[in-house]
C-alpha cells in the first residue's frame, strides 16, 4: 500500500499542478470557482479508480503488488472486472473509515482477508518466487 500510495500521490500532484493552471496557481475551491473544484474532485476520482482498475483488471497487481509478489484476484482465481473494482474500492473506505480497522482485520481473520475482501468476494494472494521471476521475465 506504501509504494502505491507514493505512486498515486505522485499522479494527484501531477494532476494538482495541472488544474492550477487554470487559476493562475491560486487554490481550486468551491468558493473561487465551484464548475472547476467540481471537475477537479471528479478527475482525482477518476485518475484514483483508473490507477486501481486498469492493474487490477489487467494483471491482477499494481506495481507496488508486484514488488511484493501480490495479486488481488476473485475468490474464484479470475481477474477482477471493472464492477468489482468499483465495488471493492468502495468497500475500501469502509475499512479505512473505523480508523483503519477494516484493513488491519487481516491480523485476526483466518484467511487473512480484510473487510472490503470478505464484502467483495476478493482476496489477496501471495505469488510463488517461479512465478514472479517469470512474470518479471515477460514484462521485460
Amino acid at each position: 500500500m506504501f509504494y502505491d500510495g507514493l505512486l498515486l500521490i505522485a499522479l494527484l500532484a501531477v494532476a494538482t499542478a495541472t488544474f492550477l493552471l487554470f487559476t493562475g496557481g491560486e487554490a481550486i475551491s468551491p468558493a473561487t470557482n465551484p464548475a472547476l473544484e467540481l471537475v477537479y474532485r471528479v478527475a482525482l476520482g477518476a485518475i484514483i479508480i483508473f490507477f486501481f482498475g486498469y492493474a487490477w483488471t489487467r494483471s491482477g497487481q499494481t506495481l507496488g503488488m508486484t514488488t511484493w509478489g501480490l495479486r488481488v484476484e476473485r475468490n474464484d482465481g479470475r481477474l477482477l472486472d471493472w464492477r468489482t473494482v468499483l465495488f471493492r474500492l468502495a468497500a475500501a473506505i469502509l475499512s479505512l473509515l473505523p480508523a483503519g480497522l477494516g484493513f488491519l482485520w487481516i491480523v485476526f481473520d483466518r484467511e487473512g482477508r480484510a473487510w472490503h475482501d470478505r464484502l467483495t468476494g476478493t482476496r489477496v494472494v501471495q505469488l510463488p518466487r517461479e512465478h514472479r521471476r517469470q512474470s518479471h521475465r515477460r514484462d521485460r
